[in-house]
């Protein structure tokens, strides 16, 4: 049982990555951006006690926003 769940997790991993592979810059970026952005927000928010959900949310938003801006200036350079 444990076998299948290590390869489903790999499945997934892969299909995951392919998925991303006709994705612009752009929106790399911004995916990059609001999935660290969550994770951090998903963090933060439980070191302090407060709302999972509501932080996570709102770490995706600013980090989806973060990397847009770091795509604009990477494209200004």
């Amino acid at each position: 049982m444990r076998k299948l769940k290590i390869v489903a997790a790999i499945a997934l991993l892969i299909t995951m990555a392919a998925g991303c592979s006709h994705m612009s810059t752009t929106q790399q970026r911004a995916l990059s951006g609001g999935a660290i952005g969550a994770g951090s927000g998903a963090a933060l928010t439980i070191l302090t006690g407060g709302s999972v959900l509501l932080g996570t949310a709102i770490g995706a938003g600013v980090g989806t926003v973060g990397g847009l801006i770091y795509d604009d200036v990477q494209k200004n350079k």
